[in-house]
Parts: structure tokens; C-alpha cells; sequence
């Protein structure tokens, strides 16, 4: 029941949720969509074509002279040219209301324009200036996590107004990468890839096969055929990338670091850590002779290496290796002490010394973080709560249950203090000291903290979910011990075990450990007809995990 360290911010931010509709008052609305980034020269290339934040443009439609949108048509290149222009400016209008917390703001904007692009479309006009607008507002609310009506956008573009335009008007492209882009986020690779498809398709016959606007689509579909498990055609794309960039930048150009540093991750999760060395390598050389050895982007570059040198098994080397990046990082002073990447990293390297078996070194350097982030941001931020059940897990490995109960009941009043006792993230301290208790044999104290993590993950989830599943596998093991009746141990065991086959498959290490105790149980009640069938599945994953599976 040990736990990996928190990478992530804790406890984790809502998602926003899908706002009440505004009405339109008048005329006093806006429309936006994004730029075309056919006008964009080559010195706008380092921020890559496509960028969303940089692409979307708006218009005061009231104010807006020589372009008929509300009629569904433009008449002109220039009427099209103050279409983007005009787009460009409600965008970033929605951005900045979005960064100075004004949502209610920027969703009246999105509101009023979707009520008006609906009027046109219900009235017959479904052309590329719809689209563009849609593609927009998809935009915008994506900028607010808003995903479920980013969907609904999505699927009207592509229902209704995208899938029966020609591939040669303008704006095609770029609203086909936004979409592509937006169906990565949300998961949806498959779509992606067809739109990204398509997007190509179309600037290779404007501009050729060796376009560099052709880099942020093809690393778009790239990344959607990775997580599909296409990785060699992912692979060939990342490739083919960066032969596009080397002939229009040279070998050299820190353009490259984009391409190569996104296949070297992929190398990474698919176990070729030499591919992925060479990548990483090619990116510290580049980064060498444009800046130099003390350059914070130097140590930033041997960070990233260091992964790949600690997948390949050089798990020391790797450490000195991310001692000396963060250094570099440090003496340039590249980034700010208490900057949330740095503090990952920090957090990266403490996970990396625990690996190693240098516990010591890993609690100071977790201790550290944790010194930082109550200095900059205070005793109760969430970084720290995370910090100090970094620390309190460290001890747990270390069996310093003791400390490690003292640390997560810390933990857990500051977050009774600051989320309530209700919200699903308290769990995670919960849950973890439920886990120290009953490695502290105090079974009893242990079930009452897992039965309300078991409730609570379920009311935030749902009883079929992973979250409940984990606190559901952390309780029966207490039962088990607590020598519960076992027809109750059996029932929850079986629970564990379907949760496990329907999120992390039929022949995942999780569900074989779960089935040993399954069958376990059901040869201990004499449940020979259920037993048999699950004892064969048992064997024959067994034969599959024989590496791994002590029999």
C-alpha cells in the first residue's frame, strides 16, 4: 500500500463548471475566431504556428465596417482580413477578463456571440465564418476548462459545418489545427488525428511538403498517434518534423528543442531509453553552443537528459547528472526560487534519491520545498500540505510510522481547515494515514478513516470509480487482518476486482494480486465451483508474470 511522492498541485483545482447561459441585450456584443497563420512571417516562428493563445481575434460586430457577418457571408480578402482582425480582439479581451478573475465577464462575451452565431446558423448560413467563430468560442471556454461545452461546439463544427466545406477557403487550416488541438485535450485522439489529417493535407498543397507551418500539425498528430498506441507513426512524424526544420533552420537552431524534446518523451514511455538519450543529448548540445555552459536553459536541458539516463538504469548518474541542472539552474538564476516547475523538479530529483535507496538526502531535499513554499506562499498553501505528505510518505518508506503519523495528521487538520471535511482531496491524506495506522497495528482506528475515504471518494467519483477502488483495496486489507466475516472480505474483494479489470484491464498486475485473494478466499470458504475458472485465469497470468510474480 506505499505510495509514490505528489507531483501535482494539492488539492487539485475544480473544473469550472458549465456556466448559466447570458442573453444578449441589443447589439452590444462580440464575435471571435482565429488568425489565419498563412500572413505569419518566419520571425513569429519560434512561438510555432497555431498557438492558441496567440491565433484567436475578435470583433466589435456593431463598430465592424465593409464585412456582413451577421448575414452569413464576406464579400472580400479585406472584408476577411477584418473579419480575423476584428476576432483577434475579443479573444484577447476574454483572455485578459479570464486573468484578472473577471469569468462572469468573459462568459457574457462567449454567451452573447454563441446566441448570435446560433441565429445565423438556424437561418441557414453555415459557412466558414460560423465555423471560425464556433472554432473561437471553443476557444474561449476551453481557456476556463469548460469542456463539456467545448464539446457541444466541437460537434457542431464537425456535424454541421466543417465535414461540407472545401478544403481551399480560407481559414480551413487553421481551424482544423484548433480543433485538432482541442480534441487532443479532451481525449479525443481519434478525432484528432483525422482533423490534423486533413489540416496537412491542406498546407502541403499551399505550401508544400516542407513548410514549417506544417511542424505544429504534424507534432499535433504525432502526440494524438502516441496515445492511441500508433507509436512508429508517431515516431515517423516527430522525424519528419525535424528534417523539416533542419532544412529550413539548419541543424543547430533551438527550434529543433520543441520536436526532439517531444520524442524523447515518447522514447521514454515505450522503454527505448537510448533513443531518448540521443535526443535529449542533441538538445544540451544545441542549448551548449547557442548559450553557452551557464545558462539556466543548460540545466534545464540536463535535467530533462538525466530521465532518460535513470530509465536506461544509471540511477546515480542520473542524480548527479539533475544536481548539476539544478545548479546551473540556480547560479544563472534562470528562474525564481520558489517557481512551481522548479519545485517539481526539486520534487523529481527527492523521488529519484528515494529510488536509490538515499532516503536522507531525499527528506531534506522535500524539506527544503517545504521551507520554500511556507516562506513565499505560507504555512496552509496547498503546495505545502503536499510537501509535508511528501515528507510524512518518506518516513512511512523509511518505517518511521511514528513520524510519518504525526506528519499526516498535520496534514489532515490543515486540510479540515481549508477545503472542509467533505471534499474529495482530504482523502489523500486520509487514506495514507489509514495505511500508517494500520501499519502501527491500531486496525480498528484504521477501518473508520478507510470507510470514510471508501464514502467520500465515492460521492466525488462514483462507486465504480479508480479513487474508490484504491480506498476499497487500502480497507479490505485491514479487514482482513481485523478478521471481518468472510462473505463481507469476498464482497468487497470482488468490488475491488472489477473496478481494477474495467479501468486498468483484465491482465493488469493490480487485478492479478486482487484475484490471488479472491481465489484465496474462495477455496478458504469451500467455493469450489467459483474457484476453479478464476484459478485457471490465475495460472495463466501467472505464466505471463513469472518475472514478476513470486508464485
Amino acid at each position: 500500500m506505499a505510495a509514490q511522492l505528489i507531483h501535482l498541485r494539492f488539492p487539485p483545482r475544480p473544473l469550472h463548471s458549465l456556466s448559466v447561459p447570458l442573453r444578449c441585450v441589443g447589439r452590444d456584443y462580440k464575435v471571435y475566431t482565429r488568425l489565419a497563420a498563412r500572413r505569419l512571417t518566419a520571425k513569429w516562428f519560434p512561438k510555432l504556428r497555431y498557438a492558441l493563445e496567440e491565433e484567436c481575434v475578435s470583433c466589435d460586430v456593431e463598430n465592424s465596417r465593409g464585412s456582413n457577418m451577421l448575414d452569413g457571408t464576406t464579400n472580400s480578402s479585406n472584408d476577411m482580413d477584418d473579419f480575423e482582425g476584428q476576432l483577434k480582439n475579443l479573444f484577447l479581451e476574454v483572455r485578459a477578463k479570464l486573468e484578472m478573475g473577471n469569468k462572469d465577464d468573459a462568459v457574457y462575451l462567449l454567451q452573447a456571440n454563441f446566441e448570435a452565431v446560433k441565429e445565423q446558423i438556424n437561418a441557414g448560413f453555415k459557412g466558414i465564418e460560423q465555423a471560425a467563430i464556433l472554432d473561437t468560442l471553443a476557444l474561449g471556454y476551453m481557456g476556463m476548462g469548460d469542456f463539456r461545452t467545448v464539446e457541444h461546439l466541437l460537434n457542431m463544427q464537425l456535424k454541421d459545418i466543417v465535414g461540407e466545406l472545401h478544403d481551399d477557403i480560407p481559414l480551413m487550416d487553421s481551424i482544423l489545427m484548433h480543433m485538432g488541438s482541442m480534441c487532443n485535450t479532451m481525449g479525443k485522439f481519434e478525432e484528432a488525428i483525422c482533423l490534423y489529417a486533413r489540416g496537412i493535407k491542406i498546407i502541403e498543397q499551399e505550401f508544400g511538403t516542407y513548410s514549417p507551418f506544417l511542424i505544429t500539425p504534424l507534432m499535433g498528430m504525432a502526440k494524438a498517434l502516441g496515445f492511441t498506441g500508433r507509436v512508429s507513426e508517431a515516431v515517423t512524424l516527430y522525424h519528419r518534423a525535424i528534417d523539416i526544420l533542419e532544412n529550413a533552420r539548419g541543424t543547430e537552431n533551438e527550434d529543433l528543442v520543441i520536436p526532439l524534446s517531444a520524442l524523447g518523451n515518447l522514447f521514454i514511455s515505450e522503454g527505448k531509453a537510448t533513443n531518448a538519450e540521443d535526443c535529449f543529448k542533441r538538445i544540451l548540445d544545441i542549448y551548449r553552443k547557442i548559450y553557452g555552459e551557464d545558462n539556466g536553459k543548460v540545466g534545464m536541458a540536463m535535467c530533462s537528459l538525466s530521465h532518460a539516463v535513470c530509465a536506461k538504469g544509471n540511477i546515480n548518474e542520473a542524480i548527479s547528472m539533475y544536481k548539476s541542472g539544478l545548479q546551473v539552474i540556480k547560479d544563472a538564476k534562470y528562474m525564481a526560487v520558489n517557481d512551481d516547475l522548479l519545485e517539481k523538479m526539486r520534487t523529481d530529483l527527492a523521488e529519484l534519491l528515494h529510488v536509490a535507496g538515499r532516503e536522507q538526502e531525499s527528506r531534506e531535499l522535500l524539506e527544503e520545498c517545504l521551507l520554500i513554499s511556507e516562506k513565499h506562499k505560507g504555512l496552509e498553501h496547498p503546495s505545502s500540505v503536499t510537501h509535508v505528505l511528501n515528507i510524512a510518505m518518506s518516513h512511512s518508506r523509511s518505517k518511521n510510522f511514528a513520524e510519518a503519523e504525526r506528519l499526516l495528521r498535520t496534514c489532515w487538520h490543515i486540510m479540515l481547515r481549508t477545503v472542509g471535511p467533505k471534499d474529495q482531496s482530504i482523502t489523500v491524506p486520509m487514506l495514507h494515514l489509514a495505511v500508517t495506522l494500520y501499519n502501527l497495528d491500531r486496525d480498528e482506528e484504521a477501518e473508520r478513516l478507510a470507510l470514510e475515504v471508501v464514502r467520500i471518494r465515492e460521492d466525488a467519483f462514483g462507486k465504480e470509480s479508480l479513487p474508490v477502488g484504491e480506498a476499497l483495496d487500502c480497507l479490505v486489507s485491514i479487514q482482513m487482518r481485523l478478521g471481518k466475516d468472510d462473505n463481507d472480505v469476498l464482497a468487497t474483494l470482488k468490488r475491488v476486482l472489477n473496478i481494477q479489470e474495467k479501468e486498468m484491464g483484465f491482465e493488469s498486475e493490480e487485478a492479478l494480486t486482487t484475484l490471488k485473494k479472491v481465489v484465496f478466499y474462495l477455496d478458504k470458504m469451500g467455493k469450489r465451483d467459483e474457484k476453479l475458472p478464476l484459478q485457471r485465469r490465475l495460472s495463466l497470468l501467472r505464466r505471463k508474470y513469472k518475472q514478476k510474480v513470486s508464485v
